[in-house]
């Protein structure tokens, strides 16, 4: 049996965040390929929904990149209105990622996290 890890899942993927109106749109990138067969099965829509709708998210689809070893979340009415309308400091939702990276936790081989990482 494979010895497991949870860390967050900054840990062991990068983000990019973007925008368009009130939607925004985050990418998760494995840093290391093996792990991305465990951030497919890990982080669904639900997850994703929950950790957004303080911010009045109604929607998320997962599009998954295999070749890139990436998945892309299209979260809708999660920027309070889009650029124009709302309040919030970071207008455009590019900072959206690292509350992705940050406050999701996932459970990996030990195998799948960079060696570098201070969480081995």
């Amino acid at each position: 049996m494979t010895a497991t890890v949870t860390v967050p899942l900054h840990a062991v993927a990068h983000g990019r965040a973007g925008d368009k109106g009130n939607r925004s749109n985050i990418s998760v990138v494995a840093y290391v390929a093996e792990a991305f067969p465990h951030l497919q099965e890990q982080i669904t829509e639900a997850k994703v929904l929950d950790l957004f709708r303080h911010k009045g998210a109604t929607a998320v689809t997962r599009y998954d990149l295999p070749n890139l070893q990436a998945l892309n979340f299209v979260i809708e009415d999660a920027l309070e209105g889009g650029v124009n309308s709302t309040l919030s400091l970071d207008l455009h939702g590019k900072t959206l990622s690292f509350l992705l990276l940050g406050e999701l936790e996932v459970t990996m081989p030990r195998s799948c996290i960079p060696d570098d990482s201070p969480y081995l």
